[in-house]
């Protein structure tokens, strides 16, 4: 069913003689049970737990008994001792029984090499042992771990043939096992099937929707949760965070935030963690930064993400700033940190701030420089124009670089304008990732920016012929308590004539003001008019009409786009909330441009 190696037997380290009729021992029957009494109670110190193993050897006490041996092994496991030294107990022990297989199983399944944990099963039902109510959960977090769906399948069937899977912890495991292996329809679909839901099922898919890509889906199941009268706690807290900062449903998360206050999360670490991370993803750096302010404890994690929200935010100097307290409180920073500050100074333009603090990354801190830091550099020349110096960077790099270092010059290619180096750039992408249809977008844009028609017809034709689809661009908004998606020339909301109006009295006011639009960024052999007709239904700006239409003047406008906004939509954005005097924030693909009074905040360098 598993690995076929079972685990060795290793040899005992321990006598497991008792001692000889002479010996001023005490009775064996009262050692083995003194040495139980000890490790029932040895709280959770590790000195004591070696202490009370060695008086066991000093005295003779057999520690092959299954009995001293199953406690041993139950205390070493819950204390997270490394797994070689219960194993090798294990080994010993004359004949097993299911409490420490379990106690074995769990054990690897909550270490870092989760793998024994399947081998342990297969010689446990080799062994005659049959598993119990506790065998499969702690199976299934190993083969959760492991990500490995075709072995959940298998323990799945088994747990149905053994008349498990009614129970709650069984199911639950289920759920988490499917989700972990990114297969979260299953587990809603086995959630849905439960006649009994706690609190973890519920937690189970809700994270799981919120990991894998499905916000709505996880924002949609914590209503039905309320509907239940289902209350929600730290676990369900976090997920609804990471959903709402992925949509950028900020008036979601706000009540999520009022939630926490009101049943004493807000000491809650982790939670403290994820609630900044969603105020600096959906672009409300101020409250951001006062989560910060107010955190009673602070891990490198804290200070991370708030470099990282300022910087994707346009604040690269007040990252940088951050980053210098961070050093002044003598914290240490991690790798993390360092792809904060460097991201800082690549969206900020800051080429010779980003290589001293590379340099500063690895002299004084001896953090030896990850694909990501290199990635960073890479796109640091790139943003600044510098697309041959940062091609010769790649070309130099102790790493071999991936598919995103390589893409990254390819579209620093297409927006500077080299051709052949933006040919050779895709060329090396689709050795590694073939069929991302970015890549097929950027050189035809770079083709079309050239006025090389045909090549861009011969390379939409190869698209085509090679099945690759073009991702759609769309933008969400957030409102009354609902997140709208519109696509391109959307007209699928009821009330699209009146949004399609608005776009007109909108496209009518900037024209007033100057503005005339960016035809050069419809890279397509058409006729001038169809080309302004075409920027002017673009996501972004139909999802600003929506907003404009609904909300009362002055409310802020925020939208997440999945693409990169384009210099077009910039513009009249830029435009537009000089005129009907609104903020507008947009989190596109790359980065966050705070709109206000007619001026962004990544200073038109994008």
């Amino acid at each position: 069913m598993f690995s076929k190696h079972p685990l060795p037997r290793t040899s005992c380290f321990y006598s497991t003689t008792p001692p000889t009729s002479s010996s001023p021992h005490k009775p064996e029957s009262l050692l083995v049970k003194k040495c139980i009494f000890l490790l029932q109670n040895c709280g959770s110190s590790k000195l004591k737990l070696r202490q009370i193993h060695a008086f066991s050897i000093r005295n003779g006490v057999p520690l092959n008994d299954p009995d001293i041996g199953k406690h041993l092994i139950y205390s070493l496991v819950s204390l997270s001792a490394p797994m070689s030294y219960p194993h090798n107990i294990f080994s010993c022990i004359r004949s097993s029984n299911v409490f420490t297989w379990n106690t074995m199983i769990r054990g690897y399944a909550e270490s870092e090499s989760p793998e024994p944990a399947l081998q342990l099963y297969r010689q446990m039902r080799a062994s005659c042992i049959q598993p119990d109510t506790h065998t499969y959960p702690f199976l299934l977090k190993a083969v959760a771990k492991l990500a490995d769906v075709r072995i959940g399948e298998i323990v799945h069937s088994t747990v149905i043939r053994n008349g498990y899977d009614s129970l709650a912890f069984v199911q639950n495991s289920l759920l988490h096992m499917y989700a972990a292996c990114g297969l979260v329809d299953s587990a809603h679909k086995a959630f849905e099937l439960m006649s009994e839901r706690d609190i973890v099922a519920w937690n189970s898919v809700i994270n799981g929707f919120a990991l894998n890509g499905k916000p709505n889906e996880a924002l949609t199941l914590f209503r039905e949760m309320g509907l239940e009268g289902v209350k929600p706690d730290g676990y369900t807290v976090l997920s609804l965070l990471s959903a709402c900062a992925e949509l950028g449903a900020l008036a979601l998360g706000r009540r999520v935030h009022i939630y926490m206050v009101k049943v004493g999360l807000t000491d809650n670490l982790h939670v403290n963690n994820a609630l900044l991370d969603f105020y600096a993803k959906c672009g409300s750096i101020r409250e951001a930064r006062k989560v910060f302010d107010e955190m009673k404890e602070r891990n490198a994690v804290s200070w991370s993400s708030l470099i990282v929200g300022l910087a994707v935010n346009g604040f690269g100097e007040e990252a940088l700033e951050l980053f210098k307290e961070m050093e002044t409180e003598e914290l240490v920073p991690s790798e993390v940190t360092f792809v904060g500050v460097l991201y800082a100074c690549s969206h900020c333009g800051m080429v010779d701030e980003g290589f001293s603090y590379f340099k500063r990354m690895k002299e004084k801190y001896g953090i030896v420089p990850k694909i990501e830091h290199h990635g960073c550099i890479v796109d640091l020349l790139s943003r600044a124009g510098l697309v041959k110096e940062a091609y010769q960077y790649i070309r130099n790099m102790p790493l071999q670089p991936n598919a995103v270092i390589w893409r990254t010059l390819l579209g620093a290619c297409a927006m500077h304008g080299h051709l052949t180096l933006g040919e050779y750039a895709r060329a090396q992408v689709l050795k590694l990732e073939p069929g991302y249809s970015g890549d097929y977008v950027l050189l035809s844009n770079l083709y079309a920016s050239e006025q090389r028609w045909s090549d861009v017809h011969v390379l939409r034709r190869k698209m085509l012929s090679d099945g690759v689809q073009k991702i759609p661009g769309y933008s969400l908004v957030e409102f009354g308590n609902h997140v709208y998606e519109f696509l391109m020339g959307d007209r699928s909301h009821p009330q699209s004539d009146q949004i399609y109006a608005m776009l007109a009295e909108i496209t009518k006011r900037l024209r007033l003001e100057g503005y005339a639009p960016h035809t050069e960024n419809v890279l397509a052999d058409i006729e001038e008019e169809e080309k302004e007709n075409a920027l002017s239904y673009h996501s972004e700006k139909i999802a600003v009409a929506f907003i404009l239409l609904k909300t009362a003047p002055g409310t802020p406008i925020r939208i997440v786009k999945n693409l990169r906004i384009c210099a077009d939509c910039h513009l009249a954005i830029k435009l537009t909330s000089k005129v009907f005097e609104r903020e507008i924030i947009v989190r596109d693909q790359s980065r966050f441009h705070h709109f206000r009074d007619g001026f962004c905040s990544c200073g038109d360098y994008w």
